[in-house]
């Protein structure tokens, strides 16, 4: 194995149980301790942990932004379901814009078969996913590389988003908060999923359950009349009443899912 392929493993392991130990690295990828220890050197440095005696503990500041390599492993399952409910939330003949996030890519694979569709989207991956489909039309939004999220962003590519006008505006977040509202780690993503929203008549949330009550660096938005909320499952009373009150509509996986899927 790759020095870079098990530095992604232990960073994976990382977001799943929030730390690790040396030792047990060590055991698992048939490497010495010393090496171990300079992958997690390396990982602090690069700002995803914090070294702790024996072993390392995930960095959990609000602005940390996994690589989307190691997101597109997290919660897969309920992505899936998120994709599959947005899918159908999507009619032939939209123009959609989704954001550069995990959950924006597999529904990226759930629209494939649309026989008529227009996507503007800022994420490289998405860009990939969808070449080739004769039934989808592509607009890349250009703009800088962001190499963690595959994502491109700037003002060139919020220039290009603002001269679209589209039906749905498709985008996730880091953390979705009563008091403190949608959130999101970096500012110039957040900037981008600003621009979509402002582009569109009507913005879907796609967010996975274990980002209620969460609070990442930068606030982005307000849940308003006729937004959508789509997650993997049911929301408690709480919150869909806080929605409600709000005219937001929510629409959860569970709920959306077909007999054998």
């Amino acid at each position: 194995m790759l020095a870079i392929e098990r530095k992604n493993e232990i960073l994976s392991i990382l977001q799943k149980e929030e730390r690790v130990l040396v030792s047990e690295l060590s055991q698992r990828y048939e490497v010495t301790d010393e090496t171990i220890r300079r992958d997690l050197e390396k990982l602090e440095s690069e700002g995803y942990v914090k070294r702790t005696y024996g072993g390392a503990v995930l960095n959990k500041n609000t602005s940390m932004d996994m690589p989307l390599r190691i997101r597109e492993r997290s919660n897969r399952r309920e992505k899936q379901m998120i994709a599959r409910a947005v899918a159908r939330l999507v009619e032939e003949g939209d123009s959609i814009m989704l954001d550069a996030s995990s959950t924006s890519l597999m529904i990226s694979k759930e629209l494939k078969e649309m026989n008529n569709l227009t996507v503007v989207t800022n994420s490289v991956e998405v860009l990939i996913e969808f070449a080739g489909h004769e039934g989808i039309r592509v607009i890349s939004t250009g703009g800088t590389l962001r190499d963690s999220s595959l994502s491109l962003v700037g003002t060139a590519a919020q220039k290009v988003l603002h001269g679209y006008n589209v039906d749905k505006a498709v985008i996730s977040c880091k953390g979705i908060h009563m008091d403190k509202g949608v959130t999101d780690s970096s500012e110039v993503e957040a900037d981008m999923k600003n621009a979509m929203r402002s582009c569109a008549r009507q913005t879907i949330l796609a967010v996975d359950s274990s980002k209620f009550n969460q609070v990442s660096f930068v606030r982005f938005m307000e849940l308003g009349e006729g937004d959508m909320v789509v997650t993997d499952c049911k929301v408690d009373e709480e919150w869909r009443q806080f929605l409600e009150e709000r005219g937001v509509q929510v629409f959860t996986g569970e709920e959306l899912e077909e007999p054998g899927e």
